[in-house]
């Protein structure tokens, strides 16, 4: 199966479901979602490129628009058999992603959330990758403040804090070695500096009664 063919699935799922695909032509973008293949840890076109039977990582990102209501989520998942180490590596993102959730509160500062969410990723052996971001969502598919998974300009008891009644979406994305982004030639699909696999793994989460609330889980 082609990249492009598990978009175009995709697709089919998500408007069966009466939803739209929201990243459909979002800031030019071509297809129905992300798919960031091993070293693509984001924003990944879809491609003629055809999924191995085992050892591929395959990363999905997925924006859906209803009544004109936006939600956001990702894995990164394994095709067949994988490595011990891109088990690892996806397990770092998804912890990442689980142990932020679990200690957002109300009047916690977003910069405490990235600070924790870097130390987490740190002390698992890994980077974050810089320069992209979590975002507060709702009426539009990105809305401010902008939530890193790292701690930039040094105080983390500065910026907003978190409140009640606050949609945003909490998304890692996991680096081996170099936490500095590349652009590939597609103009979208995003790599480490170290040209090593990556994984990402987002949800869109609530404040409710002063804790986070997961919106994108499945309901199966």
């Amino acid at each position: 199966m082609t990249l492009k063919e598990v978009d175009i699935m995709a697709e089919k799922y998500i408007v069966n479901l009466g939803a739209r695909p929201s990243f459909k032509r979002l800031y030019g973008f071509h297809g129905a979602i992300c798919l960031s293949l091993n070293e693509v840890i984001i924003h990944g076109l879809p491609s003629d490129i055809v999924l191995k039977k085992d050892g591929d990582i395959l990363g999905l990102d997925i924006g859906t628009e209803v009544d004109g209501w936006y939600g956001d989520a990702a894995i990164t998942m394994p095709i067949g058999k994988i490595s011990k180490e891109d088990d690892a590596l996806i397990a770092c993102a998804k912890d990442s992603l689980y142990h932020a959730i679990s200690i957002i509160k109300v009047g916690m500062r977003f910069k405490e959330l990235s600070y924790e969410i870097e130390k987490f990723i740190v002390n698992r052996g890994y980077q974050p990758l810089v320069k992209f971001c979590g975002h507060e969502i709702g009426r539009k598919p990105h809305e401010e403040p902008e939530i890193p998974n790292y701690l930039e300009n040094g105080n983390a008891k500065s910026g907003p804090k978190i409140k009640n009644g606050m949609v945003f979406c909490i998304e890692p994305m996991i680096c081996q070695k170099d936490r500095n982004p590349v652009i590939l030639e597609s103009g979208w699909d995003v790599v480490s500096a170290d040209g090593l696999r990556g994984s990402h793994y987002e949800h869109t989460v609530a404040v409710i009664d002063g804790k986070a609330v997961i919106l994108s889980n499945s309901e199966d």
